[in-house]
């Protein structure tokens, strides 16, 4: 393959990923008026947080207690590295993927853009399946973002899809 293909290529997927941490980025100050988010502005409740330590181990369980793991961000970022295992949605594909399920179905949500508390896909998705009647929806706590939170904590990871 072309080497200036292979570069424009990862020039684009680059210009991607930036593209979306700045939407997410100007979304959430444009919400809150706020220069920089606080924590406690976070919509989701502390209680439906889990941490990634806690997600290996229900990973690592027989196949009927794990939970539904879904990416609800960038397909870039999904194609990069995701949680093995997890599907991903995206903000526009998620209900259409959780529709026909048990609405007690054990589902786990993440993005990994950003810092959970700056993200603009998980809250809205959260709220969507809560608002859809799922009892037992919880979203992966990532402190700064899936790289520095996940793959660089040495994390297991696939790649592509």
């Amino acid at each position: 393959m072309d080497s200036r293909l292979v570069a424009r290529s990862g020039i684009i997927a680059l210009f991607l990923v930036l593209a979306s941490l700045f939407a997410c980025a100007q979304k959430t100050n444009l919400d809150s008026g706020a220069a920089e988010p606080r924590a406690e502005d976070l919509s989701i409740p502390q209680t439906q947080l889990i941490q990634p330590e806690v997600l290996i181990r229900l990973l690592k369980a027989a196949r009927a207690d794990r939970p539904l793991v879904l990416q609800v961000g960038s397909h870039v970022l999904y194609a990069e590295a995701h949680i093995p295992g997890a599907e991903y949605t995206g903000p526009a594909g998620l209900q259409g993927r959780v529709e026909s399920l048990p609405r007690t179905r054990f589902i786990v949500l993440y993005c990994g853009c950003c810092a959970l508390n700056r993200c603009c896909n998980v809250a809205p998705a959260f709220t969507k399946l809560r608002d859809m009647g799922f009892t037992n929806v919880k979203v992966l706590y990532l402190a700064d973002n899936f790289g520095i939170s996940w793959v660089n904590q040495g994390y297991r990871v696939e790649r592509g899809r």
